[in-house]
């Protein structure tokens, strides 16, 4: 199993070190890449066009650092991580049984649940895989989704009704960061947005390619930094405005 961590990042030199320590600890992620590299897993920090330490930092901390000259915005990030993860695991000639794992910079999401993340694309069950921070199970009484604020749940709804009206598929938490491909489906995605809008176009992508979609609970990590990120109310009405664009005009 060959796993790449892709994190998207804008002025986050508090967190996005620690971040990329977690993910580089995760035991589960070796064997080794092929060709005599010694780390189990790769991690590729994608700086937004930062004001800050940023790059410096995730560099020190061992990932590998793209960075934007300037901001962006999440869609593009996304997408020169991903493309910098295929050509990783191209160069690295490690196509076959390869993972691509997204994930945020602000310690909102937990690495030690990137295992629960990839089980179902590893049992076959899976191309694309959503972690849901609102989704339980039997075996997962997701009690953080308790503590998550009332607009982010109302914002997260909005976002899944749109998704689904525009692109036809239903999931629990389309506006989720926290999300696993096979090699394989990264190579098909064609993302061409740029901002918070990505995250419903990836489901439009999973609906248009026929991929095999899981959702798996996550729980999640709020506080006063977290919540400073984010897109309010005017932000998520460009954001619909965009996805209309991109369902009727694209």
């Amino acid at each position: 199993m060959k796993v790449v961590v892709v994190i998207p990042a804008y002025n986050e030199e508090r967190t996005v070190g620690e971040v990329v320590g977690k993910c580089k600890m995760q035991p589960f992620l070796s064997p080794p890449f092929q060709g005599g590299d010694e780390e189990g897993v790769k991690t590729i920090v994608v700086d937004d066009g930062s004001t800050d330490r940023t790059a410096e930092v995730a560099r020190a901390a061992g990932a590998i650092v793209l960075r934007h000259p300037i901001n962006r915005g999440l869609g593009a990030a996304l997408s020169t991580g991903i493309d910098g993860a295929i050509q990783l695991i191209t160069n690295n000639s490690i196509t076959n049984n390869s993972i691509i794992v997204t994930l945020d910079a602000d310690l909102q999401h937990d690495p030690a649940e990137i295992a629960r993340v990839i089980q179902p694309i590893l049992e076959g069950q899976a191309e694309v895989v959503i972690g849901s921070r609102f989704m339980t199970t039997g075996q997962h009484d997701n009690r953080t989704a308790r503590w998550i604020p009332i607009t982010r749940k109302i914002g997260n709804w909005c976002g899944n009704f749109f998704t689904w009206l525009l692109f036809g598929i239903w999931v629990t938490d389309s506006q989720s960061g926290f999300r696993a491909f096979s090699g394989a489906a990264a190579e098909k995605l064609r993302l061409r947005t740029s901002t918070m809008e990505v995250s419903s176009e990836i489901i439009r992508e999973i609906a248009r390619l026929k991929l095999k979609m899981a959702e798996v609970p996550i729980t999640v990590k709020y506080d006063k930094y977290s919540l400073s990120k984010g897109q309010g109310f005017l932000r998520g009405l460009e954001t619909l405005w965009k996805l209309i664009v991109l369902k009727f005009f694209r």
